[in-house]
Protein backbone atom coordinates (compact mmCIF):
# COMPACT_ATOMS: atom_id res chain seq x y z
CA UNK A 1 0.00 0.00 0.00
CA UNK A 2 0.63 3.57 -0.02
CA UNK A 3 3.57 4.55 2.40
CA UNK A 4 2.95 7.99 4.54
CA UNK A 5 6.08 9.11 3.63
CA UNK A 6 8.88 7.43 1.82
CA UNK A 7 12.28 8.66 -0.30
CA UNK A 8 11.21 8.34 -3.97
CA UNK A 9 13.28 8.05 -7.47
CA UNK A 10 12.37 8.61 -10.98
CA UNK A 11 14.12 6.28 -13.81
CA UNK A 12 14.45 8.24 -16.68
CA UNK A 13 15.88 5.06 -18.52
CA UNK A 14 12.41 3.50 -18.16
CA UNK A 15 10.38 6.21 -18.59
CA UNK A 16 11.81 8.78 -20.41
CA UNK A 17 9.98 12.45 -21.37
CA UNK A 18 6.88 11.75 -23.45
CA UNK A 19 5.99 8.84 -21.11
CA UNK A 20 3.98 8.38 -18.41
CA UNK A 21 5.56 9.80 -14.71
CA UNK A 22 6.41 7.04 -12.46
CA UNK A 23 7.84 7.03 -9.08
CA UNK A 24 10.16 3.86 -7.32
CA UNK A 25 11.19 3.21 -3.85
CA UNK A 26 14.33 3.12 -2.39
CA UNK A 27 14.83 -0.78 -2.36
CA UNK A 28 13.71 -0.77 -6.03
CA UNK A 29 16.30 2.21 -7.39
CA UNK A 30 18.87 -0.53 -5.67
CA UNK A 31 17.28 -3.86 -6.53
CA UNK A 32 15.26 -3.35 -10.10
CA UNK A 33 17.20 0.07 -11.15
CA UNK A 34 20.97 -0.38 -9.72
CA UNK A 35 22.43 0.47 -13.80
CA UNK A 36 19.78 2.89 -14.80
CA UNK A 37 19.65 6.90 -14.91
CA UNK A 38 17.59 8.36 -12.13
CA UNK A 39 17.26 11.11 -10.29
CA UNK A 40 16.29 11.86 -6.52
CA UNK A 41 12.79 13.29 -5.96
CA UNK A 42 13.47 13.24 -1.73
CA UNK A 43 10.40 12.30 -0.21
CA UNK A 44 6.49 12.14 -1.25
CA UNK A 45 3.78 11.54 1.43
CA UNK A 46 1.31 8.92 0.26
CA UNK A 47 2.84 7.10 -1.96
CA UNK A 48 3.27 3.76 -3.71
CA UNK A 49 6.35 2.57 -5.70
CA UNK A 50 5.36 2.51 -9.35
CA UNK A 51 8.01 -0.14 -10.34
CA UNK A 52 7.07 -3.13 -12.61
CA UNK A 53 3.55 -1.70 -13.09
CA UNK A 54 1.46 -0.73 -16.54
CA UNK A 55 3.67 2.39 -16.47
CA UNK A 56 7.07 -0.12 -17.07
CA UNK A 57 6.38 -1.69 -20.41
CA UNK A 58 9.88 -3.76 -20.43
CA UNK A 59 10.47 -4.26 -17.03
CA UNK A 60 9.38 -6.58 -13.62
CA UNK A 61 9.67 -5.60 -9.97
CA UNK A 62 11.95 -7.84 -8.44
CA UNK A 63 11.19 -7.84 -5.32
CA UNK A 64 7.51 -7.86 -5.67
CA UNK A 65 6.17 -9.03 -8.93
CA UNK A 66 2.76 -9.50 -8.71
CA UNK A 67 1.70 -5.35 -8.53
CA UNK A 68 -1.60 -3.12 -9.26
CA UNK A 69 -1.30 -2.04 -12.99
CA UNK A 70 -2.00 1.23 -11.57
CA UNK A 71 -1.78 3.13 -8.38
CA UNK A 72 -4.82 6.06 -8.48
CA UNK A 73 -3.82 7.11 -5.23
CA UNK A 74 -0.61 8.67 -6.14
CA UNK A 75 0.13 12.27 -7.39
CA UNK A 76 2.21 13.46 -9.95
CA UNK A 77 3.96 16.46 -11.19
CA UNK A 78 6.84 18.04 -13.31
CA UNK A 79 9.32 16.64 -10.27
CA UNK A 80 9.16 13.05 -12.15
CA UNK A 81 10.82 14.59 -15.00
CA UNK A 82 13.30 16.18 -13.73
CA UNK A 83 11.64 19.72 -13.87
CA UNK A 84 11.25 21.80 -10.36
CA UNK A 85 9.67 25.33 -9.09
CA UNK A 86 7.43 27.67 -11.35
CA UNK A 87 10.39 27.92 -14.05
CA UNK A 88 10.72 24.18 -14.99
CA UNK A 89 14.54 23.99 -14.81
CA UNK A 90 16.29 20.84 -13.56
CA UNK A 91 18.16 20.85 -10.18
CA UNK A 92 21.21 20.85 -10.26
CA UNK A 93 20.40 23.41 -13.47
CA UNK A 94 23.72 23.72 -15.31
CA UNK A 95 22.62 26.97 -17.49
CA UNK A 96 21.51 28.60 -13.94
CA UNK A 97 24.71 30.83 -12.72
CA UNK A 98 22.98 32.02 -9.77
CA UNK A 99 23.41 30.30 -6.27
CA UNK A 100 19.99 29.67 -4.72
CA UNK A 101 18.55 27.44 -2.37
CA UNK A 102 15.12 25.34 -2.72
CA UNK A 103 12.44 24.69 -0.89
CA UNK A 104 9.78 22.12 -0.89
CA UNK A 105 6.05 23.34 -0.54
CA UNK A 106 4.44 21.11 2.25
CA UNK A 107 0.80 21.30 0.31
CA UNK A 108 2.13 20.28 -3.24
CA UNK A 109 5.57 19.04 -2.34
CA UNK A 110 7.37 20.77 -5.50
CA UNK A 111 10.62 22.43 -5.11
CA UNK A 112 10.83 26.32 -5.46
CA UNK A 113 14.04 28.57 -6.28
CA UNK A 114 14.25 31.30 -3.36
CA UNK A 115 13.83 34.18 -5.29
CA UNK A 116 10.56 32.60 -7.39
CA UNK A 117 8.53 32.59 -4.65
CA UNK A 118 7.08 36.31 -4.12
CA UNK A 119 9.14 37.59 -0.96
CA UNK A 120 12.68 36.83 0.24
CA UNK A 121 12.77 34.10 2.35
CA UNK A 122 14.01 34.07 6.46
CA UNK A 123 16.86 32.85 7.46
CA UNK A 124 16.76 29.17 6.81
CA UNK A 125 16.75 28.42 11.04
CA UNK A 126 13.96 31.33 11.49
CA UNK A 127 11.62 28.63 9.65
CA UNK A 128 10.62 24.76 9.76
CA UNK A 129 7.96 25.08 6.37
CA UNK A 130 6.60 26.62 3.21
CA UNK A 131 3.88 27.02 1.36
CA UNK A 132 3.89 28.23 -2.05
CA UNK A 133 1.63 31.12 -3.81
CA UNK A 134 -0.08 28.47 -5.84
CA UNK A 135 -1.27 26.72 -2.87
CA UNK A 136 -1.75 29.23 -0.59
CA UNK A 137 -4.39 30.59 -3.22
CA UNK A 138 -5.78 27.30 -3.31
CA UNK A 139 -5.74 26.99 0.59
CA UNK A 140 -7.57 30.49 1.43
CA UNK A 141 -8.16 30.05 4.88
CA UNK A 142 -3.98 30.12 5.77
CA UNK A 143 -3.59 33.83 4.81
CA UNK A 144 -6.05 34.25 8.60
CA UNK A 145 -3.59 32.02 9.91
CA UNK A 146 -0.12 33.87 8.55
CA UNK A 147 -1.37 37.04 10.47
CA UNK A 148 -0.88 35.86 13.67
CA UNK A 149 1.34 32.46 13.20
CA UNK A 150 3.80 32.95 9.90
CA UNK A 151 7.55 33.65 9.87
CA UNK A 152 7.61 37.24 7.97
CA UNK A 153 10.01 37.10 5.02
CA UNK A 154 13.08 39.34 4.87
CA UNK A 155 10.77 41.66 2.44
CA UNK A 156 10.01 44.98 4.01
CA UNK A 157 5.80 45.89 3.80
CA UNK A 158 5.90 49.53 2.34
CA UNK A 159 2.20 49.99 1.79
CA UNK A 160 -1.13 47.90 1.82
CA UNK A 161 -1.79 48.95 -2.08
CA UNK A 162 1.99 47.33 -2.95
CA UNK A 163 1.79 44.53 -0.76
CA UNK A 164 -1.59 42.86 -0.46
CA UNK A 165 -5.12 43.89 0.93
CA UNK A 166 -6.73 43.88 4.23
CA UNK A 167 -9.87 41.89 4.32
CA UNK A 168 -12.29 42.29 6.64
CA UNK A 169 -14.92 38.96 6.97
CA UNK A 170 -18.22 39.84 8.20
CA UNK A 171 -20.20 38.06 10.70
CA UNK A 172 -22.50 35.82 9.84
CA UNK A 173 -25.88 35.15 11.65
CA UNK A 174 -24.43 32.23 13.58
CA UNK A 175 -21.32 33.93 14.58
CA UNK A 176 -23.90 37.02 15.91
CA UNK A 177 -25.55 34.52 17.78
CA UNK A 178 -23.25 32.99 19.20
CA UNK A 179 -21.90 36.31 20.74
CA UNK A 180 -25.47 36.71 21.89
CA UNK A 181 -25.28 33.35 23.72
CA UNK A 182 -21.72 34.42 25.80
CA UNK A 183 -22.87 37.70 26.74
CA UNK A 184 -26.29 36.15 27.73
CA UNK A 185 -24.15 33.46 29.78
CA UNK A 186 -21.87 36.30 30.78
CA UNK A 187 -24.69 38.23 32.31
CA UNK A 188 -25.82 34.93 33.90
CA UNK A 189 -22.81 34.61 36.00
CA UNK A 190 -22.69 37.97 36.93
CA UNK A 191 -26.31 37.32 38.61
CA UNK A 192 -25.43 33.72 39.84
CA UNK A 193 -22.43 35.76 41.24
CA UNK A 194 -24.61 37.99 43.24
CA UNK A 195 -26.82 35.23 44.68
CA UNK A 196 -23.76 33.82 45.69
CA UNK A 197 -22.43 36.41 47.57
CA UNK A 198 -26.50 36.87 49.22
CA UNK A 199 -25.97 33.13 49.86
CA UNK A 200 -22.63 33.53 51.64
CA UNK A 201 -23.50 35.48 54.38
CA UNK A 202 -23.77 34.78 57.69
CA UNK A 203 -27.18 33.00 58.97
CA UNK A 204 -28.30 31.77 62.35
CA UNK A 205 -30.08 28.92 60.92
CA UNK A 206 -28.05 25.81 59.60
CA UNK A 207 -30.83 24.49 57.71
CA UNK A 208 -30.42 27.80 55.29
CA UNK A 209 -26.64 27.25 54.95
CA UNK A 210 -27.27 23.84 53.42
CA UNK A 211 -29.95 25.33 50.69
CA UNK A 212 -27.95 28.11 50.00
CA UNK A 213 -24.81 25.62 48.84
CA UNK A 214 -27.59 22.98 47.11
CA UNK A 215 -29.10 26.30 45.15
CA UNK A 216 -25.56 27.53 44.36
CA UNK A 217 -24.89 23.69 43.13
CA UNK A 218 -27.72 23.55 40.84
CA UNK A 219 -28.04 26.78 39.48
CA UNK A 220 -24.47 26.69 38.60
CA UNK A 221 -24.32 23.13 37.09
CA UNK A 222 -26.46 24.66 33.81
CA UNK A 223 -24.01 27.39 33.43
CA UNK A 224 -21.20 25.45 33.46
CA UNK A 225 -22.66 23.04 30.63
CA UNK A 226 -23.27 26.17 28.25
CA UNK A 227 -19.76 26.83 28.85
CA UNK A 228 -18.17 23.94 28.15
CA UNK A 229 -20.43 23.78 24.76
CA UNK A 230 -19.63 26.67 23.47
CA UNK A 231 -15.80 25.87 23.86
CA UNK A 232 -16.31 22.89 21.85
CA UNK A 233 -18.07 24.28 18.93
CA UNK A 234 -15.49 27.45 19.29
CA UNK A 235 -13.92 27.65 15.95
CA UNK A 236 -10.40 29.46 15.75
CA UNK A 237 -10.81 30.27 12.04
CA UNK A 238 -13.93 32.27 11.97
CA UNK A 239 -12.30 34.18 15.36
CA UNK A 240 -9.20 35.43 13.37
CA UNK A 241 -11.67 35.93 9.83
CA UNK A 242 -13.55 38.48 11.78
CA UNK A 243 -10.02 40.25 12.04
CA UNK A 244 -8.55 42.36 9.45
CA UNK A 245 -5.91 40.32 8.06
CA UNK A 246 -3.17 40.57 5.21
CA UNK A 247 -3.18 38.95 2.07
CA UNK A 248 -0.26 38.82 -0.09
CA UNK A 249 0.66 36.83 -3.43
CA UNK A 250 3.48 35.30 -1.86
CA UNK A 251 4.67 32.66 -0.54
CA UNK A 252 4.44 31.69 3.37
CA UNK A 253 6.78 30.75 6.14
CA UNK A 254 5.75 28.55 8.75
CA UNK A 255 7.45 27.97 11.91
CA UNK A 256 8.21 24.64 13.49
CA UNK A 257 5.32 23.83 16.13
CA UNK A 258 2.00 26.09 13.84
CA UNK A 259 0.09 23.02 12.59
CA UNK A 260 -1.09 22.44 16.46
CA UNK A 261 -2.76 25.52 16.10
CA UNK A 262 -5.06 24.86 13.05
CA UNK A 263 -8.57 24.60 14.22
CA UNK A 264 -10.07 21.06 14.56
CA UNK A 265 -13.53 21.86 14.77
CA UNK A 266 -16.09 19.98 12.73
CA UNK A 267 -16.38 22.80 10.16
CA UNK A 268 -12.66 23.16 9.48
CA UNK A 269 -12.04 18.99 9.12
CA UNK A 270 -14.53 19.09 6.57
CA UNK A 271 -12.74 22.37 4.74
CA UNK A 272 -9.64 20.20 4.95
CA UNK A 273 -11.08 17.33 3.68
CA UNK A 274 -12.74 18.88 0.86
CA UNK A 275 -9.50 20.81 -0.36
CA UNK A 276 -7.23 17.48 0.06
CA UNK A 277 -5.75 18.87 3.30
CA UNK A 278 -5.90 17.27 6.07
CA UNK A 279 -2.23 16.42 6.22
CA UNK A 280 -1.71 19.80 7.99
CA UNK A 281 -3.41 19.13 11.41
CA UNK A 282 -0.69 15.90 11.49
CA UNK A 283 2.42 17.00 12.98
CA UNK A 284 4.01 13.57 12.12
CA UNK A 285 3.85 14.59 8.30
CA UNK A 286 6.51 17.11 8.62
CA UNK A 287 9.84 16.48 6.70
CA UNK A 288 11.63 16.65 10.07
CA UNK A 289 9.37 14.44 11.91
CA UNK A 290 10.82 12.13 9.03
CA UNK A 291 14.08 12.55 8.96
CA UNK A 292 13.62 12.31 13.30
CA UNK A 293 12.39 8.96 12.77
CA UNK A 294 14.75 7.93 10.33
CA UNK A 295 17.68 8.97 12.90
CA UNK A 296 16.17 7.44 16.34
CA UNK A 297 16.14 4.00 13.67
CA UNK A 298 19.52 4.46 12.75
CA UNK A 299 20.61 4.36 16.45
CA UNK A 300 18.31 1.39 17.54
CA UNK A 301 20.28 -0.32 14.46
CA UNK A 302 23.54 0.63 15.67
CA UNK A 303 22.85 -0.68 18.97
CA UNK A 304 24.94 -4.26 20.16
CA UNK A 305 22.63 -6.65 20.57
CA UNK A 306 24.78 -7.95 22.90
CA UNK A 307 24.88 -5.53 25.21
CA UNK A 308 21.22 -4.98 24.88
CA UNK A 309 20.69 -8.63 26.23
CA UNK A 310 23.17 -8.20 29.06
CA UNK A 311 21.26 -5.19 29.89
CA UNK A 312 18.30 -7.82 30.82
CA UNK A 313 20.59 -10.00 32.98
CA UNK A 314 21.73 -10.18 36.39
CA UNK A 315 25.01 -10.26 37.58
CA UNK A 316 25.50 -13.67 37.45
CA UNK A 317 23.48 -14.19 34.27
CA UNK A 318 26.15 -11.88 32.49
CA UNK A 319 29.45 -13.28 33.48
CA UNK A 320 28.07 -17.03 32.03
CA UNK A 321 27.38 -14.92 29.07
CA UNK A 322 30.27 -12.98 28.47
CA UNK A 323 32.24 -16.15 29.22
CA UNK A 324 30.28 -18.48 27.16
CA UNK A 325 30.57 -15.95 24.07
CA UNK A 326 35.04 -15.67 24.85
CA UNK A 327 34.58 -19.33 24.10
CA UNK A 328 32.92 -18.95 21.18
CA UNK A 329 34.64 -16.48 19.38
CA UNK A 330 38.10 -17.72 20.47
CA UNK A 331 37.50 -21.48 19.07
CA UNK A 332 35.56 -20.11 15.95
CA UNK A 333 38.69 -17.64 15.03
CA UNK A 334 41.20 -20.62 15.90
CA UNK A 335 38.92 -22.97 13.71
CA UNK A 336 38.75 -19.92 10.58
CA UNK A 337 42.21 -19.51 10.44
CA UNK A 338 43.19 -23.04 9.62
CA UNK A 339 41.24 -22.30 6.15
CA UNK A 340 43.21 -19.17 5.72
CA UNK A 341 46.38 -20.37 6.83
CA UNK A 342 45.68 -23.08 3.81
CA UNK A 343 43.90 -20.86 1.33
CA UNK A 344 40.93 -23.09 1.44
CA UNK A 345 37.11 -21.92 0.84
CA UNK A 346 34.86 -21.99 3.93
CA UNK A 347 31.50 -23.90 3.28
CA UNK A 348 28.46 -24.42 4.83
CA UNK A 349 29.23 -28.00 5.92
CA UNK A 350 32.13 -26.58 7.66
CA UNK A 351 30.58 -24.12 9.72
CA UNK A 352 27.80 -26.58 10.55
CA UNK A 353 30.34 -29.29 12.11
CA UNK A 354 32.14 -26.35 13.99
CA UNK A 355 28.73 -25.60 15.58
CA UNK A 356 28.17 -29.32 16.53
CA UNK A 357 31.53 -29.72 18.09
CA UNK A 358 30.97 -26.20 19.97
CA UNK A 359 27.97 -27.47 21.74
CA UNK A 360 29.49 -31.13 22.45
CA UNK A 361 32.32 -29.39 24.58
CA UNK A 362 29.68 -27.26 25.67
CA UNK A 363 27.53 -30.31 26.80
CA UNK A 364 30.29 -31.68 28.38
CA UNK A 365 31.55 -28.25 30.34
CA UNK A 366 28.27 -27.84 31.69
CA UNK A 367 28.08 -31.78 33.23
CA UNK A 368 30.88 -31.80 35.91
CA UNK A 369 30.41 -30.91 39.12
CA UNK A 370 29.29 -27.89 40.43
CA UNK A 371 31.44 -25.91 42.87
CA UNK A 372 29.68 -23.57 45.34
CA UNK A 373 31.22 -21.59 47.57
CA UNK A 374 30.30 -22.43 51.50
Amino acid sequence: GAVKRQALYACSTCTPPGAEPAGICLACSYECHGTHRLFELYTKRNFRCDCGNSKFKNLQCKLLPEKSKVNSGNKYNDNFYGLYCTCKRPYPDPEDEIPDEMIQCIVCEDWFHGRHLGAVPPESGDFHEMVCQACMNHCHFLWAYASQLAVPPLTKVNSLEDEGIVLKVEESEEQKKEIKQESGVEHQEMKEEKQTEQFNEPSTSSFLNIYGCCSKFIQKFPVEIAKTTSESSFCKLKELQSKPFLKKGTATFWPSNWRSKLCTCEDCLKMYSDLEVQFLTDECDTVLAYENKGTSDQETERRDPLMDTLNSMNRVQQVELICEYNDLKTELTDYLRRFADEGTVVKREDIQHFFEEFQSRKRRRTNRMQYYCS
